[in-house]
């Protein structure tokens, strides 16, 4: 799928990863529906991307019935739908054990609702509007890229409840894949290592100097940038399908 023929939807497209998707395809000449949660940021996208090339619409992944509209009005601005990328997701960070209690099940439930049950619930929205695509070459109706992690594999002490997110996510891709096969819908997933991000930037100069050191080549973090050629990779390369590709530089986490 060339970028001049893709209408996307993002999640979590106003900032970070998602924003930096959304510019990619933008500068390739697509479309894109951004669903987020920012509103101020999402009207400042919109003005950065183009209100022709680009629109914001508030949806919480969560939200069946609000996905499934939004989608329909996606499609609608778009002029079609081929493309779902999944973004959105929250760190959930914590101990199952920590200083004062143990972590408390609503923290686990809400990590593992935004990151994998929002995914899911986006993808398989998306999944609905694509069967109905006239289908391209090799039969292509449409692609779904989700976003994992390296703590998908090796999650550190503090990260059980977004390991076991990002793990789904990881596990539901070539299910998926097998599925939608018969629709010519491909499913892809992406697991960045340690990206440069709004948390990222926030931290400390000598904490993202311990960060960049820890990856082996390059020894740097990640750009969004990145990321989002990564996506494009994916959408061209027709033959990639029900797998994850690790985009982190050689990382492996240690356990804290």
């Amino acid at each position: 799928m060339e970028l001049e023929n893709t209408k996307a939807l993002i999640t979590g497209g106003v900032s970070g990863l998602g924003l930096a998707v959304a510019q990619h395809l933008v500068a390739g000449g697509a479309r894109v529906a951004l669903l987020d949660v920012n509103d101020d940021k999402g009207a400042a996208a919109v003005a950065a991307l183009g209100e022709d090339k680009a629109r914001y619409f508030r949806t919480d992944v969560t939200d069946e019935a609000a996905v499934a509209a939004t989608v329909d009005a996606a499609k609608a601005f778009l002029g079609g739908l081929n493309v779902a990328v999944n973004c959105a997701g929250i760190l959930g960070a914590g101990r199952v054990l920590g200083k004062e209690a143990p972590m408390p099940l609503a923290t686990f439930r809400t990590t593992v609702l935004v990151n994998l049950v929002g995914s899911f619930n986006v993808a398989k929205a998306a999944a609905d509007a694509m069967q109905h695509n006239a289908a391209g070459a090799d039969g292509e109706r449409g692609v779904i890229i989700n976003t994992a992690s390296v703590a998908a594999f090796e999650g550190q002490i503090g990260q059980a409840a977004y390991s076991a997110s990002k793990g789904g996510v990881v596990g539901m891709t070539l299910p998926m894949a097998r599925e939608l096969a018969r629709f010519g819908i491909r499913v892809m997933t992406i697991a960045p290592g340690i990206f440069w991000t709004p948390m990222v930037d926030g931290m400390p100069e000598a904490v993202q100097q311990s960060l960049a050191a820890s990856i082996p080549f390059p020894s740097r973090l990640g750009q969004p940038q990145e990321f989002a050629e990564t996506v494009g990779f994916i959408l061209r390369a027709r033959y990639l399908n029900g797998e994850t590709i690790r985009l982190d530089g050689a990382t492996r986490l240690a356990a804290k």
